[in-house]
């Protein structure tokens, strides 16, 4: 193994997805190590305390804990398709993304543990930022613009759980252009090669070079 950045990973994670996906693009190679988040392995833990993914251990040690601030190491790196071209509106987005429906989302997606209200009050709740974005989408193809940007990568893969909570509900609601921008997302080259699986980590085990052709789970 190559004297490589280490990446500490869960594929699913939203965070984590639009951290290798800012990677893949500006082609930094990484020693991926694919954790389960219920039973976090204790070097992760020691680099990070929070306990959260993805980590980045740079060889110099130096450790990023934060997704947007692994993208904007990446993106500092290497942009070739652009996508640190950022605005003050778009970086308002992420925060409310990350922030508000990031809230919302959770209780909806485990309503079953805030029995408080309804899943349908939860959505309803989150519904107030896919709304944002529909608007905004109806007038340009992505939400910084012509072309995607780091914004973009930021906010689908949280969009993409979204719709995943109900999908039935999903393909009948009012987002036409929210869907047609997920759905691009989903199925272009970025977001694909970086959703193949991996083994999980073993402790004292190398892990694997991302992006790179993967080893199936």
């Amino acid at each position: 193994m190559p004297d490589l950045p280490v990446l500490y990973s869960f594929r699913r994670c939203p965070y984590a997805i639009r951290a290798r996906m800012a990677l893949a693009v500006a082609g930094m190679a990484v020693e991926l190590r694919e954790v389960l988040l219920r039973d976090k392995p204790p070097a992760m833990l020691e680099v990070s305390s929070k306990g959260t993914v993805p980590v980045l251990l740079l060889p110099d040690g130096r450790v990023i804990d934060e997704s947007l601030e692994v993208m904007d190491w990446a993106l500092t790196q290497n942009d070739p398709e652009g996508w640190a071209d950022t605005h003050a509106d778009t970086e308002t987005l992420i925060a409310y993304c990350d922030g508000p429906f990031k809230g919302w989302l959770d209780q909806y997606k485990y309503a079953d543990r805030h029995p408080e209200q309804a899943p349908e009050r939860y959505r309803e709740q989150a519904e107030a930022f896919i709304s944002t974005l529909e608007i905004r989408l109806a007038e340009q193809a992505f939400l910084g613009g012509a072309k995607p940007t780091r914004a973009d990568v930021a906010v689908f893969p949280f969009v993409r759980q979204f719709a995943g909570v109900d999908p039935t509900w999903w393909q009948h609601a009012p987002y036409t252009e929210v869907r047609r921008w997920l759905d691009g997302w989903l199925a272009s080259q970025a977001f694909t090669a970086v959703m193949a699986k991996y083994p999980r980590w073993q402790s004292g085990a190398p892990g694997v070079i991302f992006p790179d052709k993967p080893n199936a789970a």
